[in-house]
C-alpha cells in the first residue's frame, strides 16, 4: 500500500477559512499537516498557546510560503471562545476534540449557529446520532452543512457501501440489507484520544437500521469473507445507519461491525456486553466509566509514531442483500493506516466544503454530501480505493 497522498488540486482560494480546533492533539497534528500540505492555510485553534506556537513552527516549509498556518486559542470549557473562531458561513470549522459526547457541542454548536461547514473526526455512536436527529434539522434552517465522522470513522464503509449499492440497484429485488464491516491488517496501537474514547462508549449500545427505524443493534458478531479469511465484527453505530439509506429507498436494514480485535472479536462482544447492561443500573455506569478512564491512561496527544502506522492497512467491506438474506453485491476499499487515511480525508474533506458552497444543508452523509463519483475520486487521491 502506497502511503497517503496530500490532498491534490490547486490551492483554494475562497474568501472563508478552514479552522481546526484540537490542532495539538494527535489526530489534530497529523490533520494539521494534511491541511498544510495541501495549501489550506488552517487557522490552528487549540487550549495551549504555547503548544500551537511550536506547532505553527513545526508546520514551516509544509506549504506554499505565503499560506502559512495561523493560530488562535479557544477552549471548550469557554464556549464563547469557540464561536469566536467562527467568523461567517462561509467558513469550515474542523474538529478533532473528543471524546465528542463530552467536548464535541461547543464546536458543533458555533457552526449550527454561524452557519457555516462543519467536519469532525468522532467515531462516537451517541453524537452520530446527536448529529443527524437533532443538530441536522437546526442546520437545515441556519444553512450549516454538518459531515460528522469523517475519518477511518465512517468514510471507508460510506464508501464501500455506495459502491455497493449501485452494483446492486438494476437486480430485481434492489438492496434491503446493507452490512459493513471495518478491519486493520498489519496491526495498530491505538492513540490516546481513541482509548478515551472507547472507555467512554463501552457503556452504551449501538444503534442499528432495523426496518427503516433507528435502534439498539440487536443480534451479536457477523462474519465477513475476506482474501479467503473469515472476519469477524462487533456491532458499532457508524454513520452509515444515517446516511446509506438516503443512497436508495429501498435500504431498510444497515448494520456496522469492527473486527480490530481479530480473534478475540467474539470474546470481546460477550464482554462489552455484560458492561453495557451492569451501565445501566443506577449508580454503576459511572462506576464503570471512571474505571475504564483510569484504565486508558491520563496522558493526552499521544499516538503511533509513523513508522508503527506504516505497516497498517485500513479495510472496509460491503454487502447487500435481498429481502430473503440472498447477497447481491460487494465491495471493498483498502488504504492508508487509519490515523493517516483520518487526517487526509478530514483535510479533503474540508477543502470540498470550502469550495463547494451550494452542497445542501443539514446532517450529511460522504456520498449524498459530495455524490459518489466526487467521493470515489477524492478518496483514490489519498490512497483508499476499490479492491477486488
Amino acid at each position: 500500500m502506497h502511503p497517503p497522498r496530500a490532498v491534490t488540486g490547486s490551492v483554494v482560494t475562497m474568501s472563508g477559512r478552514v479552522i481546526l480546533f484540537g490542532a495539538t492533539g494527535y489526530t489534530g497534528r497529523l490533520t494539521a499537516e494534511a491541511m498544510t500540505r495541501a495549501g489550506l492555510a488552517p487557522v490552528l485553534a487549540g487550549r495551549s498557546e504555547e503548544s500551537l506556537v511550536d506547532l505553527v513552527a513545526d508546520l514551516a516549509g509544509l506549504g506554499p510560503i505565503d499560506r502559512a498556518p495561523t493560530w488562535r486559542r479557544a477552549d471548550v470549557a469557554d464556549p464563547s471562545t469557540v464561536r469566536a473562531l467562527v467568523e461567517g458561513p462561509d467558513d469550515v470549522l474542523v474538529s478533532t476534540v473528543g471524546p465528542f459526547a463530552d467536548l464535541g457541542h461547543p464546536a458543533l454548536d458555533a457552526a449550527v449557529a454561524a452557519g457555516c461547514a462543519y467536519v469532525d473526526s468522532t467515531g462516537e455512536a451517541t453524537f452520530i446520532r446527536d448529529v443527524f436527529e437533532t443538530a441536522g434539522p437546526r442546520a437545515q434552517h441556519t444553512g450549516a452543512r454538518l459531515l460528522t465522522a469523517f475519518g477511518y470513522d465512517y468514510v471507508p464503509g460510506n464508501l464501500a457501501a455506495a459502491l455497493a449499492i449501485r452494483d446492486a440497484h438494476d437486480t430485481a429485488s434492489g438492496p434491503v440489507t446493507v452490512e459493513v464491516g471495518y478491519f486493520v491488517r498489519g496491526g495498530m496501537g491505538l492513540s490516546s484520544g481513541t482509548r478515551a474514547t472507547a472507555a467512554r462508549t463501552v457503556r452504551q449500545p449501538p444503534p442499528a437500521l432495523r426496518n427503516g427505524r433507528i435502534g439498539p443493534a440487536r443480534g451479536g458478531v457477523v462474519t465477513f469473507d475476506v482474501d479467503d479469511q473469515r472476519l469477524d465484527g462487533l456491532p458499532v453505530g457508524g454513520s452509515e445507519v444515517f446516511a446509506l439509506p438516503r443512497l436508495d429507498d429501498r435500504v431498510r436494514d444497515v448494520g456496522v461491525y469492527l473486527g480490530w480485535m481479530g480473534r478475540w472479536t467474539r470474546a470481546a462482544h460477550v464482554a462489552g456486553g455484560i458492561v453495557s447492561a451492569a451501565a445501566r443500573v443506577p449508580g454503576v455506569g459511572s462506576l464503570i466509566g471512571s474505571g475504564m478512564r483510569r484504565a486508558g491512561g491520563s496522558a493526552t496527544g499521544q499516538g503511533p509514531s509513523a513508522s508503527e502506522r506504516a505497516g497498517s492497512v485500513s479495510v472496509a467491506v460491503a454487502r447487500t442483500l435481498d429481502g430473503v438474506g440472498r447477497e447481491l453485491s460487494r465491495a471493498r476499499v483498502e488504504g492508508p493506516s487509519p490515523y493517516d487515511l483520518t487526517a487526509e480525508l478530514l483535510a479533503w474533506g474540508a477543502a470540498m466544503l470550502l469550495t463547494r458552497q451550494e452542497t445542501s444543508p443539514g446532517a450529511l452523509g460522504p456520498a449524498d454530501a459530495f455524490g459518489l463519483a466526487a467521493l470515489e475520486s477524492g478518496c483514490a487521491d489519498i490512497g483508499l480505493v476499490r479492491v477486488p
